[in-house]
């Protein structure tokens, strides 16, 4: 198998264990529950500018759903454990190599929503509990790392847009796809892509996510516990955010 191939792997089995530790204690699970809905609630919040906006709506609906979401993947993450060779031998290579920044995002978003779980403190999750279990946890690089992954999907997403024979290659692929168990992928690829070619340029949309969420994160890392980044008057490379309040 492929580096790529072995790499989406890892981070798929990573993924799976952490399911797996909260399956067998209930009350980590319900943490970590609280701590997905909290944060799906603060990227609502820090977005609603751009979720309002015809442009640029349809893409932050689709970063809030896939990359940030509180879903549960497992169905999505279980196709791509059972047919990770396949995916590598049908899908063009810049394709597998984005697959590879999402599973390893997953598997450090589970990881860290995780160790959230286990810093919170007893009860509802509130502004001052996050920024606390926030501080507890630290690991200031991961943080880092989980926004650059973020970005780099979008990156690559947009790039895709201006390949339309990748695009006609993914659409030929569907059924190929189906009859390998990759249906689930295919129609996160395909929805990427669609979203991002419907915003006619993405630089400004990254430009403001990247903005906001590192802005977010030093906010965080240095105990405000009434951070969490405004809207800026738009999408459009807006300025470095204020601060206001968590949801």
């Amino acid at each position: 198998m492929s580096p790529d191939g072995q790499h989406i792997l890892v981070h798929l089995r990573a993924v799976e264990a952490q399911r797996r530790r909260r399956q067998a204690d209930a009350v980590l699970g319900a943490r970590v529950q609280a701590v997905k809905r909290f944060q799906h609630a603060r990227f609502t919040r820090t977005y609603v500018d751009l979720l309002s906006q015809p442009r640029y709506g349809r893409a932050t609906r689709f970063f809030l759903d896939e990359l940030y979401g509180p879903h549960d993947f497992a169905q999505r993450d279980e196709q791509f454990a059972r047919v990770v060779p396949a995916l590598v031998r049908l899908f063009p290579h810049e394709i597998v190599a984005t697959v590879r920044c999402l599973a390893e995002l997953h598997a450090l978003s589970e990881s860290l929503d995780s160790a959230m779980a286990m810093a919170m403190p007893a009860g509802d999750l509130d502004r001052a509990g996050y920024v606390a279990a926030w501080q507890a946890v630290g690991q200031v690089e991961q943080r880092e790392r989980q926004i650059a992954l973020m970005l780099e999907i979008g990156q690559a997403l947009d790039r895709y847009t201006r390949k339309p024979l990748l695009r006609h290659s993914l659409r030929m692929m569907r059924l190929l796809a189906q009859a390998a168990g990759l249906a689930a992928l295919q129609g996160f690829l395909e929805s990427g892509f669609d979203t991002f070619r419907e915003m006619r340029g993405a630089e400004d949309f990254l430009r403001t996510v990247a903005t906001r969420e590192r802005a977010l994160a030093a906010a965080l890392f240095a105990g405000d516990t009434v951070a969490q980044v405004t809207p800026g008057a738009s999408g459009q490379g807006s300025p470095a955010p204020q601060l206001g309040q968590l949801p």
